[in-house]
Order: C-alpha cells, then structure tokens, then sequence
C-alpha cells in the first residue's frame, strides 16, 4: 500500500541489513559515485562525522583514481590497491579507507548486497585507534567502544548550529562541560541538548 508501516526483523531475518544511521540509504547513496560505491567518501564521511577527526585535504600533485586503467570487473577494494600503492597516497588512504570498506555491503544506493559483480564482498574494516572488524555491525561496535567520541562530535556540531558561528578554542571548556553532564544518563541527546541551551556561550551569544 501507499502507507508507512512498522517492520520488526527478528535475528536472522535481515537484522543486521537494517537500522541505524549507518545503514540509512541517504547516508550510504550521498557518500557513493553515481554507479560505485565509494569506500574513500564513506571513510571520510565516518572519521569527519562520526569521530571528528576529518583527514587533511590531498596533496595538490596527488593524481586521482584513473578507472580506465584498472580492471572495472575487480572488486573495488583491489581497483583502490592501485592507488594506495602509490606512496603519495598510501598514509591518507590506509586512515580513511578502513571505515569505508565496512560498508561495502551496501552497494552504491544503499542496498544490501554480498557479491560486487562475481565476487564476495569483503568488508573488513578498522577504525584509527587500531581496532579491526568485518561489516557495518563491527564498525558499530568499534563506535560504540568509546561513546564518548562520537557524543563529543555530536555535541561540536550541535553547539556550532545552536550559537550559528564556528566552533572557537574558548568554547571547548563548555562543550566538555555538557559531555560531562550527559555522561550519566548515557549521552542521551536530550541530556546533550540539555547541556548546551544551559552553556554560558550559549546564554551570552550576542545577536548579530
């Protein structure tokens, strides 16, 4: 029919295909080229979004991926090889690849897949603190590990909107000071919001 309905997956039924941020089609078709996925752009989106620790921009001489000299019937993982084998590119791609390859069984528009073309996808993956894992679940897991990363990102991004300015160096005091309070319950993103809207440089913002 034409109406919303609420499906339940049970264990087994397609649970660890749906739910979630990181599974959201908007999320896995924005960070994708128009007939691939993109394990670069779904890295960066994780690390800047995610973990707020964007990579530094390329190098100006640094040449993009030329598809027309690798193989399109390779798995994206051994067609990104070649560039990463390149040793102005390997330091940033082997930071920004490992959470993108963690989504490889979302294929470009976010669906659930697990053969790219007539290969298996791999989707093994790790996170910058070290930590290894295979598909979205583990990516998950690796940022639930250390909730208060992806809370004090969270909290950066919501101060920046709630003061409509940039984030400065003297509003760190306060954005710790609103982690710390959500901490208990948790980082709910009630206590979060909580914290910042009782902020000092939110209550001492001066209009425009």
């Amino acid at each position: 029919g034409s109406h919303f309905r609420r499906v339940n997956f049970q264990p087994g039924e397609g649970a660890a295909m749906r739910g979630g941020l990181l599974r959201h089609a908007s999320v896995l078709t924005v960070t994708s080229y128009a007939t691939r996925t993109s394990p670069v752009i779904r890295g960066k989106w994780v690390l800047e979004n995610l973990i707020g620790t964007p990579p530094s921009p390329p190098e100006p001489d640094v040449p993009a991926l030329d598809d027309s000299k690798v193989s399109e019937s390779l798995p994206i993982r051994q067609r990104l090889a070649a560039h990463r084998n390149k040793p102005a590119c390997a330091s940033c791609h082997e930071f920004i690849d490992p959470p993108g390859f963690a989504l490889e069984n979302f294929d470009a528009i976010g669906r659930w897949r697990d053969m790219e073309g007539d290969h298996p996808v791999d989707a093994s993956g790790g996170l910058p603190d070290g930590s290894f894992f295979d598909g979205v679940a583990g990516l998950e897991r690796g940022l639930l590990a250390r909730p208060e990363v992806f809370a004090g990102t969270l909290t950066g991004r919501l101060m920046t909107f709630a003061l409509g300015r940039g984030i400065e160096p003297s509003d760190g005091p306060a954005i710790r000071q609103a982690l710390a309070r959500a901490k208990p319950e948790d980082y709910r993103f009630s206590a979060i919001i909580l914290g910042i809207v009782n902020s000092t440089p939110f209550k001492m913002r001066e209009s425009p």
